[in-house]
């Protein structure tokens, strides 16, 4: 086996169950190595996109990229498989495309989509990314962060098209409205002729983990449907956390208490056969 490609790998498995980010060196004694060959290899795997480094603490943490990197392949404990009857659901009942979506700081990443059978819709892919504060599932995340995430993201707010909320005040309002119909709107904001309705999927301790949401063109999406829309997202979401609920080991959170969200906790496969490997390998010499 290539050591450079074990060890890499070995790093990233640590990361990905971990519930916490961690710093050089004990990355580098649960993996049995230097300190600075762990630090080497951290610097590739941040700038590859698979590792965040915090600047303030020095720790590292999984990226989201390894959702993308493994959104063909995730097992029985998939938040998109646990979700899908509920997607097609939401589907059947609206006609409209149906989003799923985490946080990835202040982007949205789609974990998946179903396409809405109409012959104008709208148009967005598995993996895409897109400003959490603009579209709909984004929005209906956003409005579980603390008071201090959401000041900060209210301190930066640029228009992406006239209808983006650029106004700080008027930002907070949004949020504080959204907590309180449960459910969020995004009426062109990032794409002008493109509007969304997105309810959050709590986990069973309550933690905002994901949204689910429909979007389609603003003259087939308007404000009249907004209120009913809600109430589908918002019956959809609810089967989802049924499904979380019901299952014995459900997919770990992104914790949307920090605006930093990472997927540190998202299991890519079951056990960590390269930790495995390295201490057999260990073992034998």
């Amino acid at each position: 086996m290539n050591n450079t490609l074990v060890n890499g790998m070995a790093l990233l498995e640590v990361l990905a169950h971990s519930d916490r980010a961690l710093g050089v060196s004990e990355l580098a004694a649960r993996v049995d190595l230097g300190k600075s060959n762990a630090h080497r290899l951290l610097q590739t795997l941040t700038e590859l996109g698979y590792v965040r480094r915090d600047a303030a603490t020095g720790t590292y943490a999984a990226a989201i990229r390894l959702w993308e990197l493994g959104t063909a392949m995730l097992t029985h404990l998939d938040l998109r498989q646990l979700a899908l009857p509920a997607m097609e659901a939401l589907l059947a009942r609206t006609r409209e495309s149906v989003h799923l979506s985490v946080l990835d700081g202040d982007e949205v990443v789609y974990l998946h989509k179903l396409e809405s059978p109409e012959p104008v819709r709208a148009y967005s892919a598995i993996g895409g990314r897109a400003p959490a504060r603009c579209v709909a599932t984004g929005k209906a995340m956003l409005a579980a962060l603390g008071e201090a995430a959401l000041g900060a993201l209210a301190e930066n707010l640029h228009a992406y098209t006239p209808k983006s909320i650029t106004d700080a005040e008027a930002f907070l309002q949004e949020m504080a409205g959204i907590r309180t119909r449960g459910y969020a709107v995004n009426a062109g904001e990032w794409q002008e002729t493109v509007c969304g309705v997105a309810a959050p999927i709590h986990d069973p301790a309550g933690g905002v983990i994901a949204a689910i949401g429909v979007s389609g063109p603003a003259e087939r999406l308007r404000p009249g449907r907004f209120k009913a829309l809600g109430a589908e997202v918002t019956k959809a979401a609810d089967a989802v956390e049924r499904a979380l609920a019901g299952d014995t080991a459900p997919p770990a959170p992104i914790d949307p208490c920090a605006i930093g969200a990472t997927a540190s906790s998202i299991p890519l496969a079951p056990g960590r056969p390269i930790l495995q490997e390295k201490e057999k390998r260990k073992a034998s010499e």
